[in-house]
């Protein structure tokens, strides 16, 4: 890893106004690979049941993957894609046994020891990369009013209160195949910030509004801002939330 910085971190996790969880979060340490991290959020879908099962398997699936792979020697988008692909694939078989129909998100980043990121995505939750407060890049959401505004018929603002904002494209445990999204880092710098979360989250938040609680705040109290705030922006209204944030910061 790049002497350059040490990371920091946090997770969080809300159920917000809904009657139970469905998302779930994680952040795995590898136990043999010192500065090896994978990052996690899953936004389940399906009736009480069948989203938290969803999500439960998303991070089933992942954390099974992640003990195995060597960074090292490994493809690091290749364990991702698998992730994607494995739990899609246990979701359905769980839809099987269930009465309600499973479905989850998934945005996840692989940190390295050599300090070069990979990350991937499906459905709507999403992973945000700023340096400082700037916006380097974020995922692109599989969803209805994101081909909306590809089209050009829609601005991103409007899709925030589109009444059909939460149509998705695709996901895990449908019938079709998931669609995979994947970008690589080659190397993260002192003062990134790597963020994935739900849409119960990023919902309430601009890009500026989002990279200056990151930039200003520890990602513990980023963590306890973004929620508090984002609960009080949903007016009794709120989805569940959930969020993972690194911080790389500068060593003095």
């Amino acid at each position: 890893m790049s002497k350059g910085y040490r990371i920091t971190a946090s997770t969080g996790l809300h159920k917000g106004d809904r009657d139970y969880q469905q998302d779930q979060v994680n952040l795995i340490s590898h136990h043999r690979v010192s500065g090896c991290l994978l990052g996690i959020v899953a936004d389940g879908m399906g009736g009480r049941s069948g989203g938290r099962t969803a999500s439960d398997q998303v991070m089933m699936t992942a954390t099974q993957l992640f003990e195995r792979y060597d960074p090292g020697h490994d493809d690091g988008a290749a364990m991702l894609r698998q992730v994607v692909e494995e739990a899609h694939l246990v979701i359905k078989l769980s839809a099987v046994s269930s009465e309600e129909e499973p479905h989850s998100t998934l945005a996840a980043f692989l940190i390295n020891p050599a300090g070069d990121c990979h990350w991937v995505h499906t459905g709507d939750s999403r992973i945000y990369h700023f340096h400082g407060s700037k916006l380097v890049r974020r995922t692109t959401d599989h969803s209805y009013v994101q081909t909306l505004v590809d089209k050009g018929d829609i601005t991103d603002e409007e899709a925030n209160t589109h009444p059909q904002s939460n149509i998705l494209m695709g996901c895990l445990g449908t019938e079709d195949a998931p669609p995979i999204a994947q970008h690589y880092i080659e190397q993260l710098q002192p003062h990134d910030v790597l963020m994935a979360c739900s849409d119960g989250v990023w919902h309430y938040f601009s890009p500026s509004e989002m990279g200056s609680a990151l930039s200003m705040l520890s990602p513990r109290e980023a963590t306890e801002f973004l929620i508090q705030k984002a609960r009080s922006r949903a007016r009794g209204g709120g989805d569940n939330l959930s969020l993972v944030i690194v911080k790389l910061e500068p060593l003095a």
